[in-house]
């Protein structure tokens, strides 16, 4: 395996990476920024959208959606331009913001609220239907991370950061619905910091950013480690297949508040882990 680092951008809080095309789209939750980072010819293009952002994913018809202090909104990349969509969280939770999301096989965006200010069971996992329906399908959340479907799009796998584990759900794509919530597994005790952002294979295999932790590790569905990748940073915030074949894994780190790290906020690429990951999924609307 090895480990280098991508791009040039340093984000204060680097999330939501995904591939697209042929270049990969992340987030600096604390910059305001959503990046694209194309590898093939070295390019970079970056968005200020005014706001804390923790989401980006492609809309099928072209440009992106976003989900951030203001909740979901198209963002335009040839203007830059903002839409608003809808913020279900509006003057009601103000000490709260959007945080990761991707799109489920049948093209609707799942992201999830975080609670600033640790209040428990304060935030939650919303949909948005191509429509452009927000509906909240699971409540009860502290602060909402990665979110991935099983290649036959009937489990969702969902992190809720503090639980220390990693849920499932059944996942019904004639209505978007989530049910028989079980844990998948649980990670405390077993590896540093707290699961973040996560990816996953082609085998159904879970890769699990592990924020405070400077790792990311790949585990089986049941739980079983089965790979873990060390990087010279303790914030790291969430991993991402991408590259022609899908076996190049991207990850986004984030600066910590009191000490200096040389590579702390930088984007790393894994080469050589002998997996691949599958083509993301865009928003239908």
């Amino acid at each position: 395996m090895e480990l280098e680092l991508a791009g040039e951008s340093r984000s204060r809080w680097g999330e939501g990476p995904i591939w697209w095309g042929e270049a990969l789209y992340f987030v600096d939750i604390e910059g305001h920024l959503v990046h694209r980072h194309t590898p093939g010819d070295g390019r970079e293009r970056t968005w200020d959208v005014g706001q804390r952002v923790g989401t980006v994913v492609p809309r099928e018809g072209g440009g992106l959606v976003i989900a951030g202090d203001d909740g979901f909104a198209y963002l335009d990349e040839a203007s830059g331009a903002l839409t608003p969509i809808a913020d279900p969280e509006a003057e009601k939770k103000p000490d709260n913001r959007f945080n990761d999301g991707k799109c489920s096989p049948d093209g609707r965006l799942f992201a999830g609220t975080i609670s600033l200010v640790k209040k428990k069971g304060n935030a939650a996992l919303y949909r948005l239907d191509p429509d452009g329906t927000v509906t909240r399908v699971y409540a009860g959340v502290t602060n909402s991370n990665g979110i991935v479907w099983s290649a036959d799009g009937g489990t969702m796998f969902y992190i809720d950061t503090p639980r220390l584990a990693v849920l499932a759900f059944d996942y019904d794509a004639a209505d978007g619905s989530i049910g028989n919530e079980r844990t998948a597994f649980s990670t405390e005790g077993r590896v540093p910091g707290v699961p973040d952002g996560m990816a996953i294979d082609a085998d159904g295999n879970l890769w699990v950013a592990f924020c405070h932790g400077a790792c990311v590790v790949c585990f089986d569905p049941g739980g079983k480690e089965l790979q873990r990748i060390e990087l010279p940073c303790r914030e790291v915030t969430a991993p991402a297949f991408g590259g022609a074949d899908l076996s190049d894994l991207y990850i986004t780190t984030g600066i910590p508040k009191e000490e200096v790290e040389d590579e702390a906020g930088r984007l790393f690429v894994a080469r050589g882990l002998g997996a691949r990951g599958v083509p993301a999924n865009a928003f239908g609307g």
